[in-house]
């Protein structure tokens, strides 16, 4: 493989649902960068190096980059620079790097600002595609998330009630990620469209996965960061 600088796509958690030739090119890297969080207890954790581990990749090419879980950006933009001059300078050696993101590397992912730094200095880089986990949730749930003459929105956890109604109103499926941000306006669209069919999901792709399409039980939930639902006309 070419000295490229590799953006990784590892899917929506599973480890077998990473490409072959995501996994080819974690087999073919030198240093695999994984994005972590701190807990409160201040352990360190990465879903992403989690799935490289399963993947049987050589532990000493794994290193994480922790993440502060704040809406401010600062410190998460200092991580970014710190892990930017790391990656030109193991590349400048010729070494092979590897920058992972779980789902698709260009699908919500706060790794497009290292990206675009690397893009913008002209360095060879490489994105391979991955399943996002909306795409896993519709397996898992066995729904055709859509079909025919049917249109689809994505849209993030800042949703409102009402831009709800209307995406529902233009015979859209609707999907939301990262629902924790949005409780009310979810809790609301179920009370306003009891014709609607709701499909609830955490945890896609792991052990810890969670599914399901109870109006009851989704609109008494409070809903974690990894979580998202696939909200359609009947």
């Amino acid at each position: 493989m070419a000295n490229f600088i590799c953006f990784v796509s590892l899917g929506p958690g599973e480890p077998e649902l990473i490409t072959l030739k995501g996994w080819k090119a974690l087999q073919q890297s030198d240093a695999i960068f994984c994005p972590a969080t701190r807990t409160k207890a201040g352990d360190v954790v990465s879903r992403a190096a989690e799935i490289v581990r399963a993947l049987q990749i050589d532990e000493k090419k794994i290193r994480t980059f922790v993440l502060p879980m704040r809406k401010e950006r600062e410190e998460a933009l200092q991580v970014y620079e710190q892990l930017l001059r790391d990656v030109k300078q193991l590349h400048s050696e010729g070494r092979q790097v590897a920058i992972t993101a779980e789902g698709d590397a260009g699908f919500y992912t706060s790794i497009q600002y290292i990206y675009g730094k690397l893009e913008a200095e002209q360095l060879p880089i490489r994105r391979i595609a991955g399943i996002p986990a909306f795409i896993a949730a519709g397996a898992a749930g066995g729904l055709h998330i859509v079909k025919q003459e049917e249109r689809l929105v994505v849209i993030p956890g800042t949703a409102t009630a009402d831009e709800l109604d209307k995406y529902l109103s233009g015979n859209y499926t609707i999907v939301i990620m990262k629902l924790s941000a949005c409780v009310d306006a979810v809790h609301q669209c179920i009370a306003r469209h009891p014709d609607a069919e709701f499909h609830y999901f955490e945890n896609v792709g792991t052990p810890n996965e969670y599914y399901t399409s109870d109006w009851d039980v989704i609109g008494n939930k409070s809903f974690p960061y990894f979580s998202l639902i696939i909200i359609q006309k009947a």
